[in-house]
């Protein structure tokens, strides 16, 4: 397979890459003038290309065709209170891109350990596993945001909240292919408060589970992205098989 690149804003028929990757793309992958490569500019379009110029400090490349990937036809957003441990997060965010996400926010929480967070790091951990997956849509960060003033911007009828606290909750299994979108609010290590929960549930949000075990913040996170992409693979085979019987 040819050596995949990420191309922002690609809008000509020739892409420059930077001085980083050129130095990588000459010196380290040994590309040479008429290797095939590929460049993904993360917003739907695969561009198949060849090396013009093998200079290791302005490596050229000329695109020779493209491909348009269209959006699934459901969003995946996950809301999640980042561990005190960033490798966590990282980790979250790696895994979650080759799943399949399209919206990553980060709530500061009352019980959140880690109250600042830079993304630099994360977005670039993104761009490499949106390389590696071979997925065209790049997923959006959000800075980290107070769990209060997140919860009023969400749509309730297709947004759930996993906790442990005690009461009835519904498998998220059952409810992720409600809507076209969805998004889960995970909680931190100590997990939501009682007024947080209370909070999410004045406004409509339904309590969900994620299965019998307690899990980490980051394993929650990732088992629901995977069970939101089942859930809808399942509901669209459902409704393939009633199409085809009548």
């Amino acid at each position: 397979m040819p050596h995949t690149f990420y191309a922002p804003n690609l809008t000509t028929s020739t892409y420059l890459l930077p001085e980083d990757e050129s130095k990588h793309a000459v010196r380290v992958l040994r590309l040479t003038t008429g290797d095939a490569v590929e460049l993904v500019d993360g917003v739907g379009g695969i561009f198949q290309a060849e090396v013009a110029d093998a200079n290791p400090k302005r490596c050229l490349l000329r695109i020779t065709s493209e491909q348009r990937i269209p959006r699934r036809a459901f969003s995946v957003h996950v809301a999640v209170a980042p561990t005190k441990n960033l490798d966590r997060m990282e980790w979250l965010v790696e895994k979650t891109t080759e799943i399949g996400i399209d919206r990553l926010t980060f709530l500061r929480c009352a019980r959140s350990e880690r109250r600042e967070l830079k993304l630099d790091r994360l977005e670039k951990i993104v761009v490499s596993a949106l390389k590696q997956s071979g997925q065209a849509w790049l997923p959006q960060l959000d800075e980290l945001t107070d769990y209060a003033g997140f919860i009023p911007t969400l749509e309730p009828a297709t947004s759930f909240i996993a906790h442990l606290a005690e009461g009835e909750r519904t498998a998220l299994s059952q409810v992720a292919a409600w809507g076209a979108n969805c998004c889960i609010l995970i909680g931190p290590e100590g997990d939501f408060t009682p007024a947080e929960i209370e909070l999410a549930l004045q406004r409509g949000i339904r309590p969900v589970t994620l299965g019998e075990s307690r899990l980490r913040t980051e394993t929650a996170a990732l088992a629901a992205v995977h069970t939101v992409h089942i859930a809808h693979e399942f509901y669209a085979a459902a409704n393939a098989n009633q199409t085809n019987e009548q």
